[in-house]
């Protein structure tokens, strides 16, 4: 009896983030460009998962960013396939508002 032939996909990957930064309240709408999205992509931002995700394509995306600390995390996009794996082009960074406690003028961290 043969054996079944299994073809592997490969994972997705992140090739960029825009706006690279956002409130660290969260609900920021973020488009994630890469390859291998599908219709069931989940996309984190460090540990937290976006709270909505919208694939336009196998290419594009759009996440809202979940609240977070202050500072940088990974973005990352997992499918069937597997989970992006980080690079220099998938950071996203949180800022605290200017005003707020702890923050600086313009919002920078």
């Amino acid at each position: 009896m043969p054996v079944p032939v299994v073809t592997a996909t490969a994972p997705p990957t992140v090739a960029a983030v825009s706006p690279p930064a956002g409130p660290t309240g969260g609900g920021t709408s973020v488009t994630v460009t890469g390859t291998g999205f599908t219709p069931t992509a989940a996309v984190a931002f460090g540990t937290a998962a976006a709270p909505s995700v919208t694939v336009a394509s196998p290419t594009v995306l759009t996440a809202l960013a979940p609240p977070r600390a202050p500072g940088a995390v990974t973005v990352t996009v997992t499918t069937p396939s597997g989970t992006s794996a980080a690079n220099a082009a998938d950071q996203f960074t949180y800022t605290t508002p200017a005003g707020a406690p702890g923050g600086t003028p313009g919002g920078a961290a």
